[in-house]
């Protein structure tokens, strides 16, 4: 007869054993916001992975409704709230749509700008929380000095650090600072060499390489097949960016590469928006290039536009019209829409319907987290339970976006 396993030795049996069952989360450090994860375990193996989301729902869709089209705005900050300028643009963009609205070429230029200095700081974050999971926590401080270098443009810019509210319908809330072009060339300088000092400690860490080669591989057939989008897909080797596939703003006049990786492994995902940070750098530097210093940010239009306040302070026009903005909302005309831009995380798209009112009919999101983490089971099951940490950090799951 035959040993039941061949490793043991002689005289040794091996027993049945059931398989361990384990709650992960939703207060897990690692969890990213408030993810359960139940998992059936066989020895430190994933035999089974029930992925369960929710935990942070705070019926943005509803709370939207509630309110008029303009009002959305601080509820957008709030779904994604690592690059939540992201969020306005692309909110603003779908009302615009369905208003027939083109904002001046200032206010694209502008909207781009501060756009892509989101984008960096999403991507900053997650390389840099990802690799403290893993006990990189030098990398880690050094990545988020760059993205306070981020934050404190933006400050400059809205007057506040993490949720602007600084969109508006038909442009933005104010025009671009008088130092703002400075003050990004001398951050962007920073930041890259920041992320450069990061990857040469950790590209060339065994350890570290270790933890992410071949460890939550998806095909990109596999990634389609699940509606991923953005840095997640595109590591998969698709080479699916929004800003190239569909263009808008002036993304169609600058040039820039749609970085891919090979494997869809959690390495390429950590390397692809390493270099994304880069891309978004060039597109800025364009973009600063080529936005005018003066001009108007905001489209010509009392229907959607409040009126400067010393107007409102001192005619009737102006306070007549800031009253019914205020109170009844712009009138978006009657019909529906779908609106879509690249998120940090992928295609951020908004579904909207008017019934001619002042206030949304229906307020969808598509957020690019939710395919995304509906796709964790499949790339931890098989895997060991220590890979889930790596494997979770490179999704970049985030739980506002996420359960919106």
């Amino acid at each position: 007869m035959e040993p039941i396993d061949l490793e043991l030795e002689e005289g040794e049996l091996e027993l049945p054993a059931e398989p361990m069952h384990l709650n992960m989360g939703p207060s897990h450090p690692a969890m990213h916001g408030t993810v359960r994860i139940v998992l059936e375990l066989s020895g430190e193996t994933i035999v089974k992975a029930d992925v369960q989301i929710g935990y942070l729902h705070r019926g943005f869709e509803k709370m939207c409704e509630r309110g008029t089209w303009a009002q959305v705005f601080p509820y957008v900050d709030r779904l994604n709230y690592v690059s939540p300028m992201l969020n306005n643009v692309g909110y603003a963009l779908a009302v615009e749509k369905m208003c027939g609205i083109q904002v001046p070429d200032r206010c694209q230029w502008y909207r781009m700008a501060l756009g892509e200095l989101a984008r960096i700081s999403d991507h900053l974050t997650c390389t840099g929380a990802m690799a403290m999971e893993l006990g990189a926590f030098t990398p880690f401080l050094w990545f988020v000095k760059a993205r306070e270098m981020v934050w404190d443009i933006m400050e400059e810019e809205t007057g506040a650090r993490l949720t602007h509210s600084f969109g508006r319908i038909g442009g933005m809330a104010a025009p671009p600072t008088r130092d703002f072009k400075e003050l990004c060339r001398g951050a962007l300088k920073q930041i890259i060499g920041i992320v450069e000092e990061g990857e040469k400690m950790l590209l060339k860490n065994r350890i570290f390489i270790d933890r992410l080669e071949n460890v939550g591989i998806i095909s990109g057939k596999d990634a389609v097949a699940l509606s991923w989008t953005g840095p997640c897909l595109r590591a998969s080797g698709v080479a699916y960016d929004v800003r190239k596939a569909h263009p808008y703003l002036k993304y169609d006049e600058v040039d820039f590469d749609v970085p891919i990786g090979k494997s869809g492994d959690t390495m390429d995902r950590f390397l692809v928006r390493l270099e994304e940070i880069r891309q978004s750098k060039r597109i800025i530097e364009q973009v600063l290039e080529r936005m005018p210093d003066d001009g108007p940010v905001n489209v010509d239009d009392p229907r959607v536009i409040l009126p400067e306040k010393r107007d409102v302070y001192t005619t009737i026009e102006a306070t007549i019209q800031h009253f019914k903005l205020i109170m009844e909302g712009a009138k978006v005309p009657k019909g529906e829409c779908y609106s879509y831009t690249e998120g940090g995380n992928g295609e951020l798209g908004f579904y909207l319907v008017s019934d001619g009112s002042g206030t949304p009919y229906r307020v969808r999101i598509r957020p690019p987290c939710f395919p995304i983490t509906s796709g964790l089971s499949k790339l931890i099951t098989g895997n060991m339970l220590s890979d889930i940490v790596p494997t979770f950090g490179s999704l970049n799951m985030i739980g506002g976006e996420c359960d919106h």
